[in-house]
């Protein structure tokens, strides 16, 4: 990076040096024992034999760091240039990741942190404890086999493998997973914007799903998915008797045919924590039942951020959804708190709907960034990268429901909530959140919320 800086300077000096254009003349990627070389070309925006100048390079190589590094293979990249006999030279080297991964598993089975220590007392009967078994990149191709053995609260075996790329375009992929869990409660009902559930002495639900799916990525940004999936769902006697609604048809058993579509569209600097660019989600999903209704959902998410200095952005992400019929059944009603939809600062609440919307918008500054070095020494992890932001945000959103009931005020209503974070970033796309954040109702609180994604 220091030689193509060099060039800069020359041809802010220079102009007709930054003008002239000159062939890639070779393509060098050191680091890769496991990725294959053509994975890691597919996601360049050059190609050996394009010719390029120094200003079309420049803004090129930025995103070519960024396209390796949102392919999760790698913890670090770098790309360094030199100019030999009138050419480019470009030299990759990475640093993969580790890509077989036994891990033990505890997750809390409440929505958030907070709901488990406040409203369930931090009961440790409410965790769900394993191991997962994550080869990545099996074959060199960023390919993945995931197997799950989950017990405790409840209880989950689970295997997928997913390969991106089959055909010799690289264009083309597809998944294959299978599923059966059980689980020892249910939430039944919502009173009061919270959640009920209802505890059975043995299982009150039990799961089991196999899906498929065909991916097509035309090119470095733009991802199609069509996924057709099977399962069938059995709820005890008990739960029925209190939430009759809970599956169309007012019966304790569910079978159905989900087809979904999803369209994609990624340019960000980084996918689990953007800092400029551009996110689009667009999914479709018609449910086929056997019994009762059948139901359609919509969902679209469009995610924004702009750097306004070289330590602070903005971000607006906006998701809105539909489910049909707008009468739906309780399973079908899940809203805002649940999955993607989320309003800091209403981590106690859910709400209720069959159609809304949700605007999340922060203000965020990079505050620190230091390295750590590992106490044990492995090769690729010997530093610790770690990144820390403060943010200023305000989120807002509404949830229509046609019969959300008077205890559940926040269904129909304008939500708003607003605060202040911290959050840490580091290796392996590791996010740590701690939020203060007030909402609507008055009520402040310290939030804090951590992911993995291996």
């Amino acid at each position: 990076m220091r030689l193509l800086f060099f060039i800069f300077i020359l041809g802010f000096s220079f102009p007709c040096l930054a003008q002239q254009k000159m062939p890639i003349g070779s393509i060098d990627i050191a680091g890769n024992t496991k990725t294959k070389y053509y994975i890691i070309l597919r996601e360049l925006p050059f190609t050996k034999g394009d010719s390029l100048d120094a200003q079309q390079l420049a803004p090129a190589i930025i995103q070519s760091k960024q396209l390796l590094m949102n392919t999760q293979l790698f913890v670090d990249v770098q790309i360094d240039t030199m100019v030999v006999a009138s050419q480019w030279q470009i030299r990759i080297q990475v640093k993969e990741r580790w890509y077989l991964l036994p891990l033990p598993y505890f997750r809390l089975v409440d929505r958030n942190f907070n709901q488990w220590w406040v409203d369930q007392n931090r009961s440790l009967d409410r965790v769900n404890y394993g191991v997962k078994f994550i080869q990545n990149n099996v074959s060199g191709r960023n390919d993945n086999l995931n197997v799950w053995l989950i017990t405790g609260y409840n209880r989950q075996f689970s295997a997928r493998y997913t390969i991106p790329f089959i055909d010799k375009k690289l264009t083309k992929g597809f998944s294959v997973g299978f599923l059966h869990a059980t689980q020892k409660e249910l939430n039944v009902a919502t009173v009061a914007n919270k959640q009920v559930f209802l505890r059975h002495t043995s299982d009150a639900r039990k799961t089991w799903r196999i899906d498929g799916s065909y991916s097509y990525r035309p090119d470095r940004f733009k991802r199609t998915t069509i996924r057709l999936s099977y399962f069938n769902e059995t709820i005890a006697d008990t739960i029925l008797k209190v939430q009759k609604n809970y599956y169309p048809g007012q019966t304790n058993t569910q079978a159905a045919l989900d087809l979904s579509y999803r369209y994609q569209y990624i340019n960000v600097s980084n996918i689990v924590y953007p800092t400029s660019g551009y996110y689009t989600d667009f999914f479709l999903l018609k449910r086929f039942a056997t019994r009762g209704q059948s139901i359609f959902q919509i969902s679209a998410r469009q995610l924004y951020a702009k750097k306004i200095s070289s330590k602070s952005f903005l971000l607006f992400d906006a998701t809105a959804a539909y489910k049909s019929p707008i009468d739906s059944v309780f399973s079908n009603s899940r809203l805002i708190g649940y999955g993607g939809m989320q309003l800091r600062g209403l981590e106690y609440y859910v709400v209720d709907g069959t159609a809304g919307v949700v605007s999340r918008n922060a203000l965020h500054f990079n505050v620190k960034n230091f390295t750590l070095t590992n106490p044990i020494p492995i090769k690729n992890h010997e530093k610790i990268p770690i990144r820390l932001y403060l943010k200023m945000f305000a989120d807002a959103g509404y949830a229509y429901h046609k019969y959300a009931g008077p205890s559940n005020s926040l269904s129909n209503t304008l939500l708003y909530t607003y605060g202040v974070g911290l959050d840490l970033v580091s290796v392996y796309d590791f996010v740590f959140r701690m939020e203060y954040s007030r909402n609507q109702l008055g009520r402040e609180g310290l939030y804090l919320q951590g992911e993995f994604n291996f």
